[in-house]
């Protein structure tokens, strides 16, 4: 599944934009970028996540590893407003998540500003990509 059609999943009967907004509100409740990485590498998911900041292939991770980084309480209402499960939402933010990180990182390296807690203006730039 596409990049696009995750997001629009993830906004329900919304779409899209509601899934931007959806995932921007996750990030940003779970500490933004800077955060959800540190999350995911002191959970052992450290190579994957360097291979998103990383040129490169993009490693997956699980929506298990997802419900482990993330807000509980956010993931729990991004999955009521798209009609899903909790699980099915990890599932799905574990498709986008990579990809995300991997164009807020294009240097290889974090930004100086964190596009997750920027507001949802900075967070659709990289969806653009």
């Amino acid at each position: 599944m596409g990049f696009q059609e995750t997001l629009a999943k993830l906004g329900g009967q919304k779409g899209q934009e509601a899934g931007k907004a959806a995932m921007q509100k996750l990030l940003s409740s779970s500490g933004g970028l800077q955060g959800i990485t540190a999350k995911l590498t002191s959970s052992g998911m450290g190579k994957q996540v360097q291979s998103w900041i990383g040129h490169g292939d993009n490693q997956p991770i699980s929506g298990s590893e997802v419900q482990q980084a993330v807000d509980k309480g956010a993931l729990d209402q991004m999955a009521q407003q798209a009609g899903m499960t909790p699980d099915e939402a990890a599932d799905q933010v574990a498709e986008a998540l990579p990809q995300m990180v991997d164009q807020a990182t294009p240097q290889g390296k974090m930004p100086a500003e964190d596009p997750f807690s920027k507001g949802l203006n900075a967070l659709k730039s990289i969806f653009h990509h």
